[in-house]
């Protein structure tokens, strides 16, 4: 059959308006808005590294640190003291990365509600109280908290369907170039190998 110009506009406009305002409605959403990131809050005193190691320095296995990955630009250290604890709480790992052998970002794993919450005082007692205005932290499934200063930034991401939490504490200039570390090698055809 063949319609007019007209009619087949106004067609096209009928089987596209459900279309519209669904994706009006999801983009209007808090949800949707207020999910994908916290806002910073500035650090009360930036700690220029992370308890006591500056960004930057030269880590080594030794009686504190061992390697346990090695690649290339990469490397991960873990403590070898056991079970390690961060502030008041008991967490699954804390690990080092270094780029290029450089200090650039401490990663904490841990799981548990009661565990989130002394790490979330810990980490306001001493990088400063978070701003609990609406926007300014996320709710829902999963929570999102943010410190910042000139060389150090700490964020915190927790998963309250699953009870599990990962901070990362870091060095914004040499965490870039972790990312950089990880690119293909355009030698390789693309591949990380």
């Amino acid at each position: 059959m063949i319609y007019s110009p007209t009619r087949r506009i106004n067609m096209a406009i009928r089987q596209s308006l459900p279309l519209a305002f669904t994706l009006l409605a999801v983009l209007c959403s808090p949800p949707f808005w207020a999910c994908p990131a916290a806002f910073a809050v500035e650090m009360k005193e930036d700690p220029k590294g992370f308890e006591g190691i500056p960004w930057g320095a030269t880590l080594l296995e030794s009686e504190t640190f061992g390697k346990v990955e090695d690649a290339g630009r990469l490397k991960t250290y873990e403590l070898k003291a056991g079970p390690p604890t961060f502030g008041p709480a008991k967490i699954e790992s804390m690990k080092f990365t270094t780029v290029d052998d450089r200090f650039a970002r401490v990663t904490v794993r841990y799981h548990g509600k009661e565990a989130h919450d002394q790490l979330l005082a810990f980490l306001q007692s001493r990088y400063g109280p978070l701003d609990r205005t609406p926007g300014q932290f996320t709710g829902g499934a999963v929570k999102i908290f943010a410190w910042q200063g000139l060389e150090t930034e700490v964020s915190l991401r927790y998963e309250t369907r699953t009870d599990r939490g990962i901070i990362f504490f870091e060095n914004p200039s040499l965490a870039s170039r972790i990312e950089g570390a990880m690119a293909p090698d355009p030698d390789l055809g693309g591949a990380t190998y």
